[in-house]
């Protein structure tokens, strides 16, 4: 039991540090130089110049829901350590695994809606390649919704 709560504690610490990674590092779109993020846009060459990106509505709310999966995930574990010490034995973690779930849904919204208007903010060209970063946002949705799931079935044992 204990071997199964550590692996659950590390999937779930790995979910928060890629949403981290996804939200904070500048790696959405790469082309050549010049890469941008959800909150700037950077060129590097002789100078390294950052600009604040675009106040588009679309940019706004995929920020939106990649903080508020940060935030959900954060709540989830600290859900999880609560209801651990505090669930009677044969209790389920649905309300930390509704949570879970919740982060998973709004990193999937944020990183879809990015990938269909992308376009608009910047112009796609032969050169121009999604980041690292956004890769790290759309594998931390399954691993999110996968912790979410195992949160829901897993029962407190003694």
């Amino acid at each position: 039991m204990l071997l199964l709560l550590l692996g659950i504690i590390v999937l779930h610490v790995t979910v928060l540090v890629l949403l981290f990674v996804s939200t904070i590092v500048s790696q959405w779109l790469v082309n050549g130089e010049h890469t941008a993020d959800l909150w700037q846009n950077c060129t590097s060459g002789t100078v390294f110049h950052c600009l604040t990106s675009s106040t588009n509505e679309w940019l706004q709310s995929v920020q939106a829901m990649m903080i508020l999966s940060i935030i959900f995930s954060v709540l989830s574990l600290f859900l999880f350590f609560c209801q651990l010490f505090t669930l009677t034995k044969g209790g389920r973690f649905y309300v930390t695994g509704i949570f879970q779930i919740l982060a998973g849904l709004c990193v999937m919204t944020g990183a879809a809606i990015f990938t269909v208007r992308h376009t608009d903010w910047h112009q796609a060209s032969e050169n121009t390649s999604y980041g690292f970063a956004y890769i790290l946002a759309w594998l931390a949705f399954p691993l999110a919704l996968a912790s979410g799931i195992v949160y829901v079935i897993l029962r407190k044992r003694e």
